[in-house]
């Protein structure tokens, strides 16, 4: 089995909105922040990088990832292929968070095997590096069964842990993060993420103002060593088996998003996602846990707490998730493996991967 990655940084906060709607034409990143293009085919070369045996499909919320994934696996099924998902998604690994993360349904999963979905009550904490190393056992069982892997999701450091290896990041300070959760308290979040934009402005630009949970860990990191938790991310990762796999991306017009991110949002709404909030905090779990701190549920606690309107509530579950695919897009398109399809055109998305995956190395 593969060595355990180092520790790491806590992952994205993740929207509670993830993926579905449709998904191919390859292409390019394109520059700046806009959304990778996806007009442009791959080279001409024979082979592409990447072992066959794992497919990483990335991209932003509401792309159409799992969609993707369901359509591609069965169809690789078909073919006499067995295939395996690995959920990479930050909050589908929480036990009764359903509606608001998307989370594929009993008979989708009943379809196709998937690994680390309902693994966790929403109290417990989840990083990045403990994703790492449950997904590496899970391939490394996958592979053993002689079937591909698909890790189906939208945070980029869990990809980046699983795939490349994480740097250490400094041992948690009690002092430092205790004071600063009391001046979160005093002063809000946003005094905090303002704070930290002056420091530390890529971070600043990666984490929401009221993801106070990483706020702080962003700012206790600089208090006690003297450099921001960004240097330390990228410093070259430990040493760790970087795997192989073809990574492949979902994109499509911003603008065309962005109205899929409020569709889906108002479509969660009406199949009782408040519901959802109002039974888990009925049964005891606590309104400040990890699971809660997500865009989407954040907002909507505080409706069923009385402290928001829900018109209000879903207008600004819509504005963060945006912000949040903006940040994923941003993030993404840095990596240039990826080979992007447009998410518009599932069909041609899934003939245009088995066409990648004919010509893996």
């Amino acid at each position: 089995m593969s060595p355990d990655p180092p520790p790491d940084p806590p992952p994205d906060p993740p929207p509670a909105s993830h993926d579905e709607p449709p998904t191919d034409s390859t292409a390019t990143p394109s520059g700046g922040d806009t959304a990778p293009d996806a007009d442009t085919v791959p080279g001409d070369a024979d082979t592409v990088p990447g072992d066959g045996r794992t497919v990483a499909i990335v991209g932003p919320t509401a792309v159409g990832k799992t969609g993707l994934a369901l359509s591609l696996a069965e169809e690789l099924e078909r073919r006499g292929e067995g295939v395996e998902i690995i959920n990479a998604d930050a909050l589908q690994v929480y036990r009764g968070l359903d509606i608001g993360t998307a989370k594929p349904t009993p008979e989708e999963r009943s379809r196709v095997p998937h690994h680390l979905v309902d693994i966790l009550d929403p109290e417990e904490r989840f990083s990045a590096g403990e994703f790492a190393r449950r997904a590496r056992a899970a391939l490394e069982a996958i592979h053993g069964r002689g079937k591909r892997a698909l890790v189906v999701g939208g945070s980029g450091f869990y990809h980046k842990a699983l795939f490349e290896g994480l740097s250490p990041l400094p041992k948690p300070d009690p002092e430092v993060r205790a004071e600063l959760e009391r001046r979160a308290a005093a002063e809000g979040s946003e005094a905090l993420h303002a704070e930290l934009a002056e420091v530390d402005p890529v971070a600043a630009a990666r984490l929401a103002p009221g993801d106070t949970q990483r706020v702080c860990r962003a700012l206790e990191v600089w208090t006690s060593t003297g450099r921001t938790i960004s240097d330390w991310i990228d410093r070259q990762p430990a040493p760790a088996q970087p795997l192989s796999a073809l990574h492949v991306g979902l994109t499509m017009p911003r603008a065309i998003l962005y109205d899929s991110i409020a569709a889906r949002v108002s479509a969660m709404l009406e199949r009782g996602w408040v519901e959802e909030v109002e039974d888990l905090l009925q049964r005891g779990v606590d309104p400040d846990c990890p699971a809660f701190q997500a865009i989407g549920y954040r907002q909507l606690v505080r409706h069923v707490q009385d402290e928001m309107e829900l018109a209000e509530a879903s207008t600004e579950i819509v504005r963060a998730t945006r912000r949040f695919a903006k940040r994923q897009w941003t993030w993404f398109r840095r990596q240039a493996q990826v080979v992007w399809f447009d998410a518009r055109d599932r069909p041609r998305s899934v003939s245009g991967v088995l066409e990648l995956l004919m010509r893996t190395l």
